[in-house]
């Protein structure tokens, strides 16, 4: 049996570049670094959401509760598990802390209303995302970040910057080290 990996979870709104961000990171090739996508699991219409869990938010903490204990039994064998989705951060933590993670941390991807918006209107083909509802989820996610201390990855840089931070991210918790700004769960 594999021991428990650190736990990274990479959240951001629609078009933010979580899923640019882990898949160059996954063609980084780190050693023992797992990369999961949080909706590979089946995102169910909003009827079903409410009719078999009670609405959104109890199904987006149900998957996150299932996911971050997947991710402890450590089926894959890795060091340190990257879980891209977009999650409130207080609940990640919440679910972090109260299934006894070890290490784990919290990060936020971000860039501009307008960066993002282009993105859903443009490459990523997604124009009904780009609208005021994913502005203000994108808007909550910062201020939850902000309020949490947690660090956040500017997109709108170039790709190869933001990823380099988050591989610096992950290269501290598989090292067990923290590095200036992080903010490291210790499962208190």
């Amino acid at each position: 049996m594999s021991s428990e990996p650190s736990i990274l979870v990479l959240t951001g709104a629609s078009g933010a570049g979580k899923t640019t961000l882990v898949a160059a990171l996954t063609e980084r090739g780190l050693p023992g670094v797992g990369c999961y996508v949080f909706d590979s699991v089946g995102v169910p219409s909003p009827e079903e959401m409410t009719r078999v869990y009670g609405g959104g938010d109890q199904w987006q903490s149900a998957m996150t509760e299932q996911w971050i204990a997947r991710l402890m039994r450590n089926d894959d064998g890795v060091r340190v598990a990257v879980l891209d989705g977009q999650v409130r951060p207080s609940m990640a933590i919440g679910h972090l802390r109260r299934l006894g993670t070890r290490r784990w941390q919290v990060v936020l991807a971000d860039c501009g209303h307008d960066e993002r918006n282009a993105r859903l209107l443009g490459p990523r083909g997604q124009p009904e995302l780009a609208c005021r509802d994913m502005d203000c989820w994108a808007a909550y996610l910062r201020g939850q970040a902000d309020a949490l201390g947690l660090p956040v990855l500017d997109t709108s840089r170039p790709v190869d910057v933001a990823v380099a931070e988050l591989a610096a991210l992950v290269e501290g918790l598989a090292e067990g080290s923290a590095t200036a700004g992080e903010r490291l769960g210790d499962g208190d």
